[in-house]
């Protein structure tokens, strides 16, 4: 997953029109009603922090894993931002979320943005869940999201091209699928051209993310398989139920 080094770099301004406070007011909400009184979370796949750090001020304590060192770095530049108080709450830490592991327990494990859905292998896939189910206790919860294959199947992912600037950058990136039928996944390739304002500098990056779309039966077998019982499985943010036209889709299970 070496593609993160570069990809750190300009993430926040790709995501800068993410819903952050929506989605961390829809975890909060999903915590409490699978696991009422649940403080302490572990997050898998933690990126710049931003999830992390609306969580920590909305009270939660918050133990965040990501295998990007420069995507750690920004996200512990956002600690001076905080209050010393919520600050405090929130511990950033470098690690692969197939085979992170500390002492400590959990209420909940959460991996978002489909950290999912980038383990292509089934090991890779089972050795997340491992992790998961490493650190909560029997009963904890895991909430994850991932591309579901149903939607991803149906509405085919196409060419694209996302064209956004700040006062810094101008970011132009094409995005180019190449889907794997015998694997269910997609290669999703991106090229990107970033152009720094003030002296004109352009930077081409090429980057490839593979991404695996999955399906509710097997979801439900991996899971088995790691010691959870699925729970739900709804469309992300809305909590309708999936459809053929739901591309992300959130799971909940609940430690064995």
């Amino acid at each position: 997953m070496t593609q993160f080094k570069r990809y750190a770099n300009y993430y926040d301004l790709l995501y800068r029109d993410k819903d952050y406070a929506g989605e961390v007011a829809y975890i909060d909400a999903l915590v409490k009603q699978h696991r009422p009184g649940g403080n302490r979370i572990l997050e898998l796949g933690s990126g710049t922090g931003r999830h992390a750090c609306l969580m920590a001020e909305s009270g939660y304590s918050l133990h965040c894993v990501d295998m990007s060192e420069d995507m750690l770095e920004m996200a512990n530049g956002r600690l001076a931002a905080l209050s010393p108080e919520v600050a405090e709450r929130l511990d950033f830490n470098h690690g692969d979320v197939r085979s992170y592991r500390t002492d400590e327990k959990f209420d909940v494990v959460m991996s978002l943005f489909h950290v999912a859905s980038y383990q292509t292998g089934n090991d890779d896939l089972l050795s997340m869940l491992g992790t998961a189910a490493a650190h909560l206790e029997k009963g904890g919860v895991l909430l994850f999201d991932c591309w579901y294959g149903p939607a991803v199947l149906t509405d085919r992912p196409s060419e694209r091209t996302l064209d956004i600037e700040d006062d810094l950058l101008r970011i132009v990136r094409r995005t180019t699928p190449e889907m794997w039928a015998d694997r269910n996944v997609v290669d999703v390739h991106f090229d990107v051209s970033i152009t720094d304002k003030k002296t004109g500098v352009v930077e081409s990056v090429s980057e490839l993310h593979s991404m695996r779309y999955l399906f509710t039966p097997e979801i439900e077998y991996f899971l088995g398989e790691s010691g959870f019982r699925l729970e739900a499985a709804e469309q992300w943010m809305t909590g309708a139920q999936p459809d053929f036209n739901t591309w992300n889709v959130c799971y909940i299970a609940r430690a064995c």
